[in-house]
């Protein structure tokens, strides 16, 4: 029987997000409905033709996906003359099933695999449970959380299979940079190690410009051919209720063996899902879209910024420049409270939802008094958020415990 340890994030999700009043731990951009995309796409009548699904016969849809979304999520990796095509697309049940598939295929017990870390704990608790040696890359919170070239060789072994990074950072908002990102592919490629890159948040860079020397590319994007990356729409794209993910690559040996796996999980994913996501996809909406959820996080992320200047006696962070998501520290004269204790005194006070770092991201160990947000929710939501928070601050903080030793 495999063994896999408890999932601490969504476990904690599962038991808190439908009582609380104020879920600001949410990862999603907030949601839209078919009228609102309908509402952003540059021409109303072509996306009401390719989003009406009365008259389709409800079969399987195609194994891989439709041709037509995948066609869409290539041109998205495209920018190169040795773009991406339909071929190195895969579409899955979110992006969850996307990793857990390539993660299924590729690694062996025999395996080492280097994780970067904080991060979404399936990405190194499906590897160890499947007996792979699994070492940690750890993110450096007094350094902006930056990973470290000289960590990743040394722990690098003859037997290092994969390397997972996740770009941008779930639970951080922090960026892999191009340079880093370079390093590691030329790194990756001189070993014959494959990468696989979360990269669901992705393309939402709030904080960043693309005319930044440090912006980074998609790592399909950078001469390692080795290279897997998953994506999601539930995230930058607004829409978690489909559940649509998908696996990218260029090295079609990676997609087959894969493909391999897939058969075993899925027949194919809903064709009215998928009819959505492609016209998300599409020239029509991509742009308008994920324009409205930039400038959310920017509006959102400009209220989280004041809460924090407000409150600098309790907490800190380093300030998320990509995604929806951020980590916050919240001390007392100068030692880190329980976080486990403070979000859920403070849901059980406020409605406030948050998520504890410690617990669901530093496996009990590393990330004491930390938190995560979510800010890219609906800004009504994140003000009347804040507002309780700050009646909590006055009225609860100094009776919360410190963390354990």
């Amino acid at each position: 029987m495999v063994k896999i340890e408890p999932f601490a994030v969504e476990q904690w999700m599962d038991e808190y997000e439908t009582k609380a009043k104020y879920n600001i731990a949410e990862t999603c951009a907030a949601s839209i409905s078919i009228d609102d995309l309908l509402q952003l796409s540059e021409n109303k009548q072509q996306s009401r033709e390719a989003l009406s699904t009365t008259s389709r016969k409800l079969t399987y849809g195609s194994i891989r996906g439709s041709e037509e979304l995948r066609k869409n999520l290539s041109s998205l990796y495209s920018a190169r003359a040795a773009g991406l095509t339909k071929d190195g697309v895969l579409i899955t049940n979110g992006a969850i099933a996307a990793n857990f598939l390539v993660l299924y295929s590729l690694v062996a017990s025999s395996d080492h695999i280097i994780c970067q870390y904080p991060t979404y704990e399936q990405l190194y608790q499906i590897p160890a449970s499947l007996g792979a040696e699994v070492s940690l890359w750890k993110m450096d919170p007094t350094q902006k959380w930056k990973l470290d070239m000289e960590q990743l060789k040394g722990l690098t072994k003859d037997n290092t299979k994969l390397i997972i990074l996740n770009n941008p950072s779930n639970p951080t908002g922090q960026v892999l940079t191009k340079p880093l990102l370079e390093e590691i592919m030329d790194f990756a490629e001189e070993r014959n190690i494959t990468v696989l890159c979360d990269e669901v948040y992705r393309p939402l860079f709030h904080s960043i410009l693309p005319s930044d020397d440090d912006f980074p590319p998609s790592a399909i994007n950078l001469g390692h051919k080795n290279v897997i990356v998953t994506g999601s729409f539930s995230k930058a794209y607004s829409l978690a209720g489909i559940r649509v993910g998908w696996i990218a690559s260029k090295n079609q040996s990676l997609i087959e063996q894969i493909a391999e796996t897939r058969h075993y999980t899925t027949i194919s994913v809903s064709q009215l899902d998928q009819a959505v996501a492609a016209e998300v996809v599409s020239d029509r909406c991509v742009h308008a879209l994920l324009t409205r959820n930039i400038q959310l996080a920017q509006k959102n992320l400009q209220l989280l910024t004041n809460f924090i200047d407000e409150h600098n006696w309790a907490c800190s962070w380093v300030k998320p420049v990509a995604g929806t998501t951020c980590m916050v520290k919240f001390h007392k004269m100068g030692k880190p409270i329980d976080d486990v204790a403070f979000c859920k005194t403070l849901q059980e006070k406020t409605g406030v939802m948050f998520v504890p770092g410690n617990k669901c991201f530093g496996s009990g160990t590393d990330f004491k008094g930390y938190v995560r947000i979510g800010f890219v929710q609906e800004t009504d939501v994140l003000k009347e958020a804040l507002d309780a928070l700050r009646k909590f601050m006055e009225e609860e903080y100094a009776d919360l415990p410190i963390a354990a030793k």
